[in-house]
């Protein structure tokens, strides 16, 4: 037999409860890790139950069926036995085995075949620790017990000698099974089991490794503020509710595009970066080691991060500051598509001299966004909110208001900008979207 084999998976099951078998017809095949091995039945007789279902996995030496052979009063069971080597031939000569037992057919008491390869036999139904659990080993009165109760030996704990069941033990057993279980509480819910899993990288994720890696050379400056969008709100809400004035604001062949505050915000940005250039650039630390530059980029180019199922993408709008506040929405409302079904071109996702990391349509407030090398500076947007708010009115009299608000938080890099550059910035897009009909009809 093999060495190390415990248990094999039941592949196919020939025959079903209430099929009659002859001794050698074929009941069921099993596969382990070496071999597959078709099982034959030792017994003539009817199939009363089987203790497995396909793609189980039978522990050597358990029950296989149970079979009511003919002119007796027991249900034998067929075990699964240990494997023969690889490559060894599987033949009815070593997959058969005699009954060991010699009591005549009329008095056989009920038994437990195992399936050997043919070097010894077993009439012991065997449990885990070694105990020995076998009905002709009972007392009378143990078995007719047993009868009476149409209980399994192997179902009752023995406490005898060699882990035989005594009367006692039946007893025990019956009062057991009368007894009622504890049930538990309705709300009482199970948490399934957890096992850990090593899975890799993703290429996006991947691709994110690398240049959040290399990000940690840089050293970040944040900068947060406050920044009113009522009016922002007020006019966006204006154009989406009216086709007239949403099909004013494009061009006559496009389609009028649903206008969210990501717009409105990067067109401020842009708007901000023609008076801080800085901000708009990239910084090259390799090209001539040891004297680093700065390179102003004249053209906008600002990347989207997109949440996506197969992780996060950041496709480019080009030449911002030449686009309307229409404009941008149309191209985040492509590039937003492109990306979620994995559509975009590597071109989309190249040339990017700033970012923006819209975290508000998930949530928080702050955010402290990593920027991506060669650029200097990322924007994270938070989630808007309604905040009271005091204003003074015309009569000089203040009063308590519901404002809009967003949160706004700038990200540089220390060694290209300074913190005045890029507060100064943050403040003239706060003054631009606090009053937006102005700055609109001047972008």
């Amino acid at each position: 037999m093999t060495i190390g084999i415990t248990e094999c998976q039941v592949v196919k099951w020939l025959v079903k409860p209430g099929d009659e078998v002859r001794e050698f017809d074929p009941i069921c095949e099993v596969q382990s890790d070496k071999a597959s091995v078709e099982i034959s039945s030792r017994f003539n007789g009817r199939i009363t139950k089987l203790h497995y279902d396909v793609d189980d996995m039978a522990i050597v030496g358990s029950p296989l069926i149970d079979v009511d052979v003919e002119n007796g009063d027991s249900d034998p069971q067929v075990e699964p036995s240990q494997e023969p080597e690889q490559g060894t031939e599987i033949d009815s000569s070593n997959t058969q085995e005699t009954i060991s037992a010699t009591t005549p057919d009329s008095e056989r008491p009920p038994v437990s075949r195992t399936i050997e390869d043919g070097h010894s036999s077993s009439a012991l139904s065997r449990r885990p620790g070694g105990a020995t659990h076998a009905s002709h080993t009972a007392t009378p009165a143990v078995r007719a017990m047993l009868k009476q109760h149409n209980i399994k030996i192997e179902d009752v704990k023995g406490t005898g000698k060699d882990g035989r069941v005594t009367k006692e033990d039946m007893q025990r057993h019956l009062a057991e099974l009368e007894s009622p279980k504890p049930t538990r509480p309705s709300n009482d819910l199970e948490t399934p089991a957890a096992q850990d899993r090593t899975i890799p990288l993703k290429s996006i994720q991947a691709k994110m490794f690398e240049s959040m890696t290399r990000s940690l050379a840089i050293p970040h400056f944040l900068y947060s503020h406050s920044v009113d969008m009522t009016l922002v709100n007020s006019l966006r809400k204006r154009i989406n509710g009216d086709p007239n004035l949403a099909a004013a604001t494009q061009h006559p062949s496009s389609v009028v595009p649903h206008l969210t505050t990501l717009p409105f915000i990067m067109k401020a940005v842009s708007h901000a970066f023609l008076h801080f250039p800085l901000m708009n650039s990239l910084l090259d630390t390799t090209s001539e080691p040891g004297q680093p530059k700065v390179i102003i980029k004249a053209s906008h180019n600002f990347g989207i991060a997109v949440d996506t199922p197969r992780g996060l993408v950041v496709p480019v709008i080009r030449d911002v500051q030449k686009l309307s506040v229409s404009d941008l929405a149309t191209q985040i409302e492509r590039l937003s598509g492109l990306a979620r079904d994995n559509r975009l071109s590597p071109s989309d996702l190249v040339g990017a001299t700033y970012t923006f990391s819209n975290m508000g349509s998930i949530g928080g407030g702050v955010i402290s966004p990593i920027i991506v090398p060669p650029m200097v500076g990322i924007l994270g947007i938070g989630r808007m909110g309604h905040v009271p708010v005091f204003e003074t009115d015309a009569k000089g009299v203040e009063n308590v208001v519901k404002r809009e608000q967003v949160t706004l938080s700038w990200a540089a890099d220390h060694r290209a900008l300074d913190g005045a550059t890029v507060a100064r910035c943050a403040q003239m897009v706060d003054s631009l979207l606090r009053n937006v009909d102005c700055f609109i009809s001047t972008a």
